[in-house]
């Protein structure tokens, strides 16, 4: 059957094949076509999605959901980009704006085609009663605020913490890597800083189903060279981590036309591709967590709150007066305040103090993954690397593979020099304090064809000890990357399942280490014997049916952990009271509570009899939740997946599952979860390339690939994605017919 739409703006007709899997290939005759038709076809399967992502950024949110999302719309369009438009555009490569332009005008398209006929209009837009919205090109780049961003939230809780409880508890609460003694900047005086100064910033970067990012966003990407393959070809995998939502954050998409032919997938909202090939070289990213924010703290003028100190002198704030609309009411004026620095995020009066923001995320040319329009046209090594010179945000790390047999991995970024503080802590705003450019992409390392036959990253410090400057202080935790070290160095015949299995590995490093101090323990408790004889027995793997695994998650996590910082805070805090609050600031929220650094320097120390009695706790716990049998325990049983609708509830589509998973926030296979040990986090989008048999690859992107509840792509992928599974990515025109599900035709007017 095929379907056809008309569509204006399109030259000539283009061709969709949608495969068995939901993956859509976009075939036209030209490069402005087929991005025309990559917007038509975002909006046909995720319009409600890239619709809301629009509203967020631009802080529009009010205007269908009425006054109680005013702060939100507020917040968002401080962290809007505000620049020259010129400079902007130029910034990302020299067709962005073009392809942008043409993307958005198949997204109107779409939007047009619902204003006309209801009966294409996603079911969320008639439940919350309004219309999807028309775009415009500078949308894309000036929303700012759904990236990832780093630095910003550790700065302030260093902080905070250094605020009421001094070095020694912060050097609890989180790693710093290089090691690195904090020193607070002169001038800055941390009883300024108020617990909220980022609400306003949170507001902004977050969505209301989110809390404050932590510890959500990971990922893992490596490649293989061909003496360490199967076939004697590269091969190149990448599993980024975040939301486990629906629908899910990705999209996968080919796109073939006159000098362009490429597969994976980018976010539905932006045109181009992120992840994937291009059929000449593949490419997959992980974050490389450049510290791009800082945060400025103002002595104010007492007779003018609005003036702050600057250079000797006081300097006014601009003000930039916005008009808010809301839903059934008058539309709100709403000040955005800014310095020379960013936006004004907090003022206090009682302090005569204010606090903004810098960001590099906010400079021209720094949209998130916009700028993945420049490298995924690459010919070769050399463009990649190139086009890598110029990317922005979020930090990056890129590994790449050819068919002749390259792989090679480049971080990118834009980097703040610092030449007076290391970043760690917010700064005055009175000048001292000030930037010196960014700098070069080339003076960070990079890896091409290294001896080893592979390169893997997983977010961890992968720079050398005697790297000239601070990218950051805030790495991931090793662990992720340590175990992909220690599988793809342990052998060779690598091939495109065994990336699959290693993506989806459940062995948790911290557990191996924890779970053989119970070595040689006794206990006269019975039921505690039992459970230490069980994890003795367990190989440290995580999987969803192990009962070993759900008592170690529960024993680690909910008892281990708080007692032994509270051990480490005896020798700190002498009081009780300021124990217990010292505890609570050093605690990762259970979202966040992958890290596993700080525990793992405790347990050198650590009492036997602590071990024992907090096994016994967490036990009388795992019963209270699975009841007395240890034997019918299973980790899946607790730590399950229902990805659930962002805003809507209690209707048939608006979750999937629930389905038991493996895994933690420690585990290759990351599935980091929440106080309900529901699964908050990880990798819903896969892929494995086999460079040069491209249609060999796979990927998954769960729970389907459509938005649209009655598409039958909506959660078609969510089993098979629990299930560890992967599709075929296929590419080649003659596969792809073989597995046709849809045939769609855009005509022009």
């Amino acid at each position: 059957m095929t379907t056809t739409y008309v569509v204006p703006g399109l030259s000539e007709s283009v061709e969709i094949l949608v495969d068995r899997w939901g993956v859509p290939h976009l075939y036209a005759g030209s490069a402005d076509d087929v991005f025309v038709a990559q917007g038509f076809n975002a909006a046909r399967d995720r319009l409600f999605q890239i619709d809301l992502w629009r509203r967020r950024g631009l802080g529009l949110m009010s205007e269908v959901f009425g006054e109680t999302h005013l702060e939100r719309d507020r917040a968002a369009r401080l962290f809007l980009y505000r620049g020259d438009m010129h400079a902007e555009w130029l910034a990302y490569g020299s067709d962005t704006k073009r392809v942008t332009s043409a993307f958005v005008r198949g997204v109107n398209a779409f939007v047009a085609l619902c204003h006309e006929d209801r009966r294409h209009l996603p079911p969320e837009f008639t439940e919350l009663d309004y219309l999807p919205a028309y775009w415009d090109p500078a949308d894309v780049a000036r929303i700012r605020g759904h990236g990832l961003f780093y630095n910003l939230e550790q700065e302030v809780a260093r902080a905070l913490t250094l605020r009421d409880f001094g070095p020694e508890v912060e050097d609890l609460r989180r790693v710093r890597e290089p090691a690195h003694r904090l020193r607070v900047p002169d001038g800055l005086d941390l009883d300024v800083v108020p617990d909220d100064v980022l609400r306003v910033y949170h507001l902004a970067t977050t969505t209301s189903e989110e809390r404050p990012r932590g510890g959500l966003d990971g990922s893992n990407n490596w490649v293989i060279g061909p003496s360490r393959t199967a076939s004697g070809r590269p091969l190149l995998a990448n599993d980024p981590h975040r939301a486990v939502s629906r629908p899910a954050l990705r999209y996968i998409a080919h796109l073939s036309a006159p000098g362009l032919d490429i597969i994976g997938a980018g976010e539905p909202a932006l045109p181009g591709i992120s992840i994937g090939h291009n059929g000449k070289i593949a490419f997959g990213l992980t974050i490389f967590p450049i510290d791009q924010e800082d945060l400025y703290v103002y002595r104010t003028n007492p007779a003018d709150r609005r003036e702050y100190a600057y250079g000797g002198r006081w300097e006014p704030m601009e003000r930039v007066r916005e008009v808010i609309p809301v839903r059934g009411g008058e539309p709100v004026e709403a000040d955005l305040w800014f310095t020379r620095h960013g936006p004004v995020i907090y003022s206090r009066a009682d302090r005569n103090a204010a606090f903004a923001v810098r960001a590099a995320w906010l400079e021209p040319g720094m949209a998130p993954y916009l700028g993945s329009m420049d490298y995924m046209r690459a010919s070769g090594p050399d463009d990649f690397v190139a086009a890598m010179n110029r990317w922005g945000s979020p930090g990056e790390n890129q590994v790449y593979a050819t068919p002749d047999g390259t792989i090679g991995w480049r971080p990118a970024g834009l980097i703040p020099r610092r030449p007076n503080w290391d970043g760690t802590l917010p700064v005055p705003g009175d000048g001292r304090y000030e930037w010196d450019g960014f700098h070069d992409v080339d003076e960070l390392p990079s890896v091409r064809d290294p001896e080893s036959g592979w390169f893997a990253t997983a977010n961890q410090r992968n720079l050398p000890e005697d790297h000239p400057f601070a990218v950051t202080f805030d790495w991931y935790a090793p662990f992720r990357h340590q175990r992909v070290a220690e599988e793809l160095g342990s052998r060779t015949g690598w091939t495109v399942q065994d990336c699959v299995r290693l993506q989806t590995d459940y062995v948790s490093l911290p557990a191996r280490r924890i779970v053989a101090l119970l070595k040689g323990l006794t206990s006269e408790d019975v039921r505690v014997e039992a459970a230490r004889r069980l994890l003795g027995a367990w190989d440290a793997t995580l999987r969803p049916g192990d009962g070993a695994a759900a008592l170690f998650e529960v024993w680690y996590r909910r008892h281990l952990r708080p007692a032994l910082l509270e051990t480490a805070l005896r020798g700190v805090v002498s009081s009780e009271k300021r124990r217990a609050e010292a505890l609570a600031r050093v605690l990762p929220a259970e979202e966040d509570g992958s890290d596993a650094r700080v525990d793992l320097s405790l347990l050198p120390s650590v009492d036997p009899a602590l071990l024992l009695r907090t096994l016994a706790d967490a036990v009388t716990e795992v019963e209270g939740l699975l009841g007395q049998d240890m034997a019918s325990w299973t980790w899946g049983a607790l730590h399950q997946a229902e990805p659930r609708h962002p805003l809507l509830t209690g209707r048939d589509w608006t979750s999937a599952g629930p389905a038991p998973r493996g895994g933690s926030g420690d585990t290759v296979g990351a599935t980091l979860y929440g106080p309900d040990f529901r699964q908050t986090g990880g990798a819903t989008f896969r892929l494995v390339v086999d460079v040069g048999a491209w249609d060999e690859s796979v990927a998954m992107n769960a729970p389907g690939q459509s938005g649209v509840p009655d598409s039958p792509h909506y959660d078609d992928l969510f089993e098979p994605w629990a299930a560890d599974e992967a599709f075929p990515l296929l590419y080649s025109r003659a596969a792809i017919e073989r597995n046709l599900g849809e045939r769609i035709v855009l005509r022009p007017e």
